[in-house]
Protein backbone atom coordinates (compact mmCIF):
# COMPACT_ATOMS: atom_id res chain seq x y z
CA UNK A 1 0.00 0.00 0.00
CA UNK A 2 1.19 3.38 0.58
CA UNK A 3 1.46 6.36 2.58
CA UNK A 4 -1.89 7.80 1.67
CA UNK A 5 -0.44 11.28 1.50
CA UNK A 6 -2.62 13.69 -0.43
CA UNK A 7 -5.77 11.54 -0.49
CA UNK A 8 -8.89 13.36 0.55
CA UNK A 9 -10.59 12.38 3.84
CA UNK A 10 -14.01 10.83 3.39
CA UNK A 11 -17.33 10.84 5.11
CA UNK A 12 -18.47 7.21 5.42
CA UNK A 13 -20.78 6.45 2.45
CA UNK A 14 -24.26 5.06 2.83
CA UNK A 15 -24.02 1.30 3.25
CA UNK A 16 -26.34 -1.15 1.55
CA UNK A 17 -27.24 -4.35 3.46
CA UNK A 18 -24.93 -7.27 2.80
CA UNK A 19 -27.45 -10.10 2.81
CA UNK A 20 -28.49 -8.75 6.24
CA UNK A 21 -25.09 -9.72 7.62
CA UNK A 22 -25.27 -10.12 11.39
CA UNK A 23 -22.55 -9.16 13.83
CA UNK A 24 -21.91 -12.84 14.47
CA UNK A 25 -20.78 -13.24 10.84
CA UNK A 26 -17.89 -10.80 11.28
CA UNK A 27 -15.01 -11.12 13.72
CA UNK A 28 -11.56 -9.81 14.49
CA UNK A 29 -9.22 -12.45 13.12
CA UNK A 30 -6.06 -10.92 14.58
CA UNK A 31 -5.86 -8.33 17.36
CA UNK A 32 -2.47 -6.88 16.41
CA UNK A 33 -2.83 -3.30 15.20
CA UNK A 34 -0.85 -2.82 11.99
CA UNK A 35 0.50 0.57 11.04
CA UNK A 36 -0.19 -0.44 7.44
CA UNK A 37 -1.76 -3.88 7.13
CA UNK A 38 -1.67 -5.12 3.53
CA UNK A 39 -1.23 -7.99 1.10
CA UNK A 40 -3.32 -10.79 2.68
CA UNK A 41 -2.91 -14.18 0.98
CA UNK A 42 -4.51 -17.49 1.92
CA UNK A 43 -1.99 -20.27 1.34
CA UNK A 44 -4.08 -23.13 -0.11
CA UNK A 45 -1.66 -25.93 0.86
CA UNK A 46 -1.01 -24.70 4.41
CA UNK A 47 -4.60 -23.47 4.95
CA UNK A 48 -3.05 -20.41 6.56
CA UNK A 49 -3.37 -16.64 6.14
CA UNK A 50 -0.33 -14.44 5.68
CA UNK A 51 -0.30 -10.65 5.52
CA UNK A 52 2.09 -7.70 5.93
CA UNK A 53 2.54 -4.65 8.09
CA UNK A 54 4.41 -2.71 5.41
CA UNK A 55 5.60 0.27 7.42
CA UNK A 56 6.77 -1.93 10.30
CA UNK A 57 8.56 -4.22 7.78
CA UNK A 58 6.84 -7.41 8.98
CA UNK A 59 5.22 -10.52 7.58
CA UNK A 60 2.44 -11.74 9.90
CA UNK A 61 0.44 -14.95 10.28
CA UNK A 62 -1.10 -17.17 12.91
CA UNK A 63 -1.70 -20.84 13.66
CA UNK A 64 -4.77 -21.17 15.82
CA UNK A 65 -4.14 -18.91 18.80
CA UNK A 66 -0.41 -18.59 18.09
CA UNK A 67 0.65 -15.23 16.61
CA UNK A 68 3.51 -15.48 14.11
CA UNK A 69 5.75 -12.66 12.88
CA UNK A 70 8.87 -12.30 10.71
CA UNK A 71 10.90 -9.07 10.75
CA UNK A 72 12.73 -7.76 7.66
CA UNK A 73 15.31 -4.99 7.18
CA UNK A 74 13.24 -3.16 4.55
CA UNK A 75 9.60 -2.72 3.57
CA UNK A 76 7.82 -5.90 2.45
CA UNK A 77 4.33 -5.74 0.99
CA UNK A 78 3.05 -8.68 -1.08
CA UNK A 79 3.58 -12.40 -1.61
CA UNK A 80 2.70 -15.37 -3.77
CA UNK A 81 3.07 -19.02 -2.84
CA UNK A 82 5.60 -21.35 -4.44
CA UNK A 83 5.22 -24.50 -2.35
CA UNK A 84 4.01 -25.57 1.06
CA UNK A 85 7.06 -24.01 2.67
CA UNK A 86 8.06 -21.17 0.31
CA UNK A 87 6.72 -17.75 -0.64
CA UNK A 88 7.92 -15.23 -3.18
CA UNK A 89 7.97 -11.86 -1.39
CA UNK A 90 8.23 -8.36 -2.83
CA UNK A 91 10.29 -5.84 -0.90
CA UNK A 92 11.36 -2.29 -1.64
CA UNK A 93 14.44 -3.48 -3.55
CA UNK A 94 13.85 -7.03 -4.77
CA UNK A 95 11.78 -10.15 -5.27
CA UNK A 96 13.04 -13.05 -3.16
CA UNK A 97 12.10 -16.56 -2.08
CA UNK A 98 11.38 -17.00 1.61
CA UNK A 99 11.37 -20.33 3.44
CA UNK A 100 8.68 -20.22 6.12
CA UNK A 101 10.27 -23.03 8.10
CA UNK A 102 13.90 -21.87 8.18
CA UNK A 103 13.66 -18.15 7.42
CA UNK A 104 16.18 -18.55 4.59
CA UNK A 105 16.04 -16.06 1.71
CA UNK A 106 17.02 -16.50 -1.94
CA UNK A 107 17.25 -13.57 -4.34
CA UNK A 108 15.13 -13.75 -7.51
CA UNK A 109 15.70 -10.32 -9.05
CA UNK A 110 16.11 -6.64 -8.18
CA UNK A 111 12.98 -4.45 -8.03
CA UNK A 112 13.83 -0.77 -8.56
CA UNK A 113 16.83 -1.38 -6.32
CA UNK A 114 18.56 1.72 -7.73
CA UNK A 115 15.63 3.99 -6.82
CA UNK A 116 15.59 4.96 -3.11
CA UNK A 117 12.32 6.87 -3.58
CA UNK A 118 10.14 3.81 -4.16
CA UNK A 119 9.06 0.59 -2.47
CA UNK A 120 6.85 -2.34 -3.40
CA UNK A 121 3.12 -2.20 -2.78
CA UNK A 122 0.15 -4.30 -3.94
CA UNK A 123 0.75 -7.61 -5.76
CA UNK A 124 -0.79 -10.96 -6.65
CA UNK A 125 -0.10 -14.11 -8.69
CA UNK A 126 -1.97 -14.45 -11.99
CA UNK A 127 -3.66 -17.61 -13.37
CA UNK A 128 -0.63 -18.33 -15.59
CA UNK A 129 1.87 -18.52 -12.75
CA UNK A 130 3.20 -15.00 -13.13
CA UNK A 131 3.55 -12.57 -10.22
CA UNK A 132 2.39 -8.96 -10.63
CA UNK A 133 3.82 -6.33 -8.31
CA UNK A 134 3.28 -2.60 -8.06
CA UNK A 135 5.68 0.02 -6.75
CA UNK A 136 5.06 3.53 -5.39
CA UNK A 137 6.92 6.40 -3.81
CA UNK A 138 7.49 6.05 -0.06
CA UNK A 139 5.81 9.45 0.29
CA UNK A 140 3.33 8.76 -2.54
CA UNK A 141 5.33 10.90 -4.95
CA UNK A 142 3.22 11.62 -8.04
CA UNK A 143 3.89 9.22 -10.91
CA UNK A 144 6.77 7.42 -9.17
CA UNK A 145 5.17 3.97 -9.31
CA UNK A 146 4.98 1.17 -11.86
CA UNK A 147 3.45 -2.29 -12.24
CA UNK A 148 5.66 -5.25 -13.19
CA UNK A 149 5.16 -8.90 -13.98
CA UNK A 150 7.66 -11.61 -13.01
CA UNK A 151 7.22 -14.60 -15.31
CA UNK A 152 9.59 -17.47 -16.08
CA UNK A 153 12.58 -15.68 -14.62
CA UNK A 154 11.94 -12.31 -16.29
CA UNK A 155 10.73 -9.10 -14.61
CA UNK A 156 9.01 -6.88 -17.17
CA UNK A 157 7.48 -3.43 -16.61
CA UNK A 158 3.83 -3.32 -17.70
CA UNK A 159 2.62 0.16 -16.68
CA UNK A 160 4.43 3.25 -15.41
CA UNK A 161 3.69 6.77 -14.21
CA UNK A 162 1.38 5.60 -11.42
CA UNK A 163 1.21 7.10 -7.94
CA UNK A 164 -0.34 4.46 -5.62
CA UNK A 165 -0.54 1.02 -7.27
CA UNK A 166 -3.34 -1.20 -6.00
CA UNK A 167 -6.19 -3.61 -6.88
CA UNK A 168 -4.06 -6.12 -8.79
CA UNK A 169 -6.34 -9.14 -9.34
CA UNK A 170 -7.63 -11.41 -12.10
CA UNK A 171 -10.85 -12.80 -13.54
CA UNK A 172 -11.46 -16.56 -13.09
CA UNK A 173 -11.18 -17.20 -16.84
CA UNK A 174 -7.71 -15.61 -16.93
CA UNK A 175 -8.74 -13.18 -19.66
CA UNK A 176 -8.77 -9.95 -17.61
CA UNK A 177 -6.48 -8.21 -15.13
CA UNK A 178 -7.53 -5.32 -12.89
CA UNK A 179 -5.48 -2.59 -11.23
CA UNK A 180 -5.79 0.96 -9.98
CA UNK A 181 -3.80 4.06 -9.25
CA UNK A 182 -5.61 4.90 -6.02
CA UNK A 183 -4.93 8.60 -6.47
CA UNK A 184 -7.06 8.65 -9.65
CA UNK A 185 -10.20 7.06 -8.13
CA UNK A 186 -10.52 4.71 -11.12
CA UNK A 187 -10.18 0.90 -11.24
CA UNK A 188 -8.98 -0.20 -14.67
CA UNK A 189 -9.08 -3.49 -16.53
CA UNK A 190 -6.90 -4.89 -19.28
CA UNK A 191 -7.22 -7.93 -21.54
CA UNK A 192 -4.63 -10.69 -21.28
CA UNK A 193 -3.14 -12.85 -24.03
CA UNK A 194 -2.83 -16.67 -23.74
CA UNK A 195 0.41 -16.25 -21.76
CA UNK A 196 -0.97 -13.71 -19.32
CA UNK A 197 0.56 -10.55 -20.82
CA UNK A 198 -1.60 -7.42 -21.21
CA UNK A 199 -2.83 -6.62 -24.71
CA UNK A 200 -4.23 -3.27 -25.86
CA UNK A 201 -4.81 -0.26 -23.68
CA UNK A 202 -6.46 -0.49 -20.23
CA UNK A 203 -10.06 0.69 -19.98
CA UNK A 204 -12.22 1.96 -17.11
CA UNK A 205 -13.85 -0.76 -15.01
CA UNK A 206 -15.21 1.38 -12.16
CA UNK A 207 -14.99 5.18 -11.82
CA UNK A 208 -15.32 6.19 -8.16
CA UNK A 209 -14.49 9.88 -8.52
CA UNK A 210 -18.05 11.15 -8.20
CA UNK A 211 -18.42 9.18 -4.95
CA UNK A 212 -15.05 10.52 -3.73
CA UNK A 213 -13.91 6.99 -2.87
CA UNK A 214 -10.29 5.80 -2.77
CA UNK A 215 -9.99 2.32 -4.36
CA UNK A 216 -7.39 0.22 -2.58
CA UNK A 217 -6.68 -3.53 -2.76
CA UNK A 218 -9.05 -5.90 -4.55
CA UNK A 219 -9.76 -9.57 -5.09
CA UNK A 220 -12.03 -11.35 -7.60
CA UNK A 221 -14.32 -14.17 -6.46
CA UNK A 222 -15.06 -17.41 -8.32
CA UNK A 223 -18.05 -15.81 -10.07
CA UNK A 224 -15.97 -12.94 -11.43
CA UNK A 225 -17.17 -10.24 -9.01
CA UNK A 226 -14.53 -7.79 -7.83
CA UNK A 227 -14.32 -6.93 -4.11
CA UNK A 228 -12.60 -3.58 -3.52
CA UNK A 229 -11.30 -2.20 -0.21
CA UNK A 230 -12.03 1.53 -0.06
CA UNK A 231 -9.54 3.46 2.05
CA UNK A 232 -11.14 5.88 4.48
CA UNK A 233 -14.67 4.59 3.88
CA UNK A 234 -14.95 1.66 6.35
CA UNK A 235 -15.92 -0.77 3.63
CA UNK A 236 -15.25 -3.43 1.00
CA UNK A 237 -17.53 -2.97 -2.02
CA UNK A 238 -18.56 -5.69 -4.49
CA UNK A 239 -18.84 -5.00 -8.22
CA UNK A 240 -20.29 -7.18 -10.98
CA UNK A 241 -18.17 -8.12 -14.02
CA UNK A 242 -19.79 -5.20 -15.91
CA UNK A 243 -18.60 -2.76 -13.22
CA UNK A 244 -21.99 -2.16 -11.61
CA UNK A 245 -22.10 -1.78 -7.81
CA UNK A 246 -23.83 -4.68 -6.04
CA UNK A 247 -23.37 -4.14 -2.29
CA UNK A 248 -20.78 -3.57 0.41
CA UNK A 249 -19.60 -4.87 3.76
CA UNK A 250 -19.14 -2.23 6.45
CA UNK A 251 -16.22 -2.64 8.86
CA UNK A 252 -15.58 -0.86 12.18
CA UNK A 253 -12.06 0.13 11.06
CA UNK A 254 -11.78 3.26 8.92
CA UNK A 255 -8.81 2.53 6.69
CA UNK A 256 -9.58 -0.75 4.89
CA UNK A 257 -6.63 -1.76 2.75
CA UNK A 258 -7.02 -5.18 1.08
CA UNK A 259 -9.32 -8.26 1.03
CA UNK A 260 -8.54 -11.93 0.39
CA UNK A 261 -10.73 -15.03 0.32
CA UNK A 262 -9.71 -18.00 2.45
CA UNK A 263 -10.88 -20.64 4.87
CA UNK A 264 -11.65 -24.28 4.18
CA UNK A 265 -14.34 -23.43 1.60
CA UNK A 266 -12.85 -20.09 0.46
CA UNK A 267 -15.94 -18.30 1.75
CA UNK A 268 -14.23 -16.22 4.43
CA UNK A 269 -13.28 -12.69 3.40
CA UNK A 270 -10.17 -11.62 5.32
CA UNK A 271 -9.54 -7.87 5.42
CA UNK A 272 -6.46 -5.91 6.48
CA UNK A 273 -6.62 -2.36 7.89
CA UNK A 274 -4.25 0.41 9.03
CA UNK A 275 -3.64 2.93 11.79
CA UNK A 276 -1.42 5.04 9.52
CA UNK A 277 -2.02 8.75 9.98
CA UNK A 278 -2.54 8.53 13.73
CA UNK A 279 -5.77 6.53 14.03
CA UNK A 280 -6.30 5.28 17.58
CA UNK A 281 -9.64 3.46 17.42
CA UNK A 282 -9.92 0.03 19.02
CA UNK A 283 -10.55 -1.62 15.64
CA UNK A 284 -8.09 0.30 13.49
CA UNK A 285 -5.15 -1.71 12.16
CA UNK A 286 -6.64 -5.09 13.07
CA UNK A 287 -7.32 -7.92 10.64
CA UNK A 288 -10.95 -9.00 10.17
CA UNK A 289 -12.80 -12.07 8.91
CA UNK A 290 -16.29 -11.85 7.40
CA UNK A 291 -18.26 -14.97 6.46
CA UNK A 292 -19.86 -14.77 3.00
CA UNK A 293 -22.08 -16.93 0.84
CA UNK A 294 -19.65 -16.40 -2.05
CA UNK A 295 -16.68 -18.61 -2.86
CA UNK A 296 -13.35 -17.03 -3.71
CA UNK A 297 -10.68 -18.21 -6.10
CA UNK A 298 -7.80 -20.20 -4.68
CA UNK A 299 -4.59 -18.16 -4.84
CA UNK A 300 -2.58 -19.14 -7.90
CA UNK A 301 0.85 -20.71 -7.50
CA UNK A 302 3.81 -18.65 -8.74
CA UNK A 303 5.73 -20.84 -11.18
CA UNK A 304 9.43 -20.08 -11.44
Amino acid sequence: MRSKLGLRPLSPPMMLPYQQMGKDMMSIYDQRQCLLGEGPIWHPERQQLFWFDILNKKLLSRKGHEELSWQFPEHVSAAGWISEHALVIASESKLFLFDLETGAEQMLCPLEADNPVTRSNDGRADPYGGFWIGTMGKRAETGAGSIYRYFRGELRQLFSGLTITNSICFSPDGETAYFTDTATGIIQKTALDPYGWPVGEPTVFVDLRNEELNPDGSVVDADGYLWNAQWGAHRVARYAPDGSFIEAIDFPAEQISCPAFGGAELKTLFVTTATEGGLTGDSDGKTFAAETWTRGQAEHRVRL
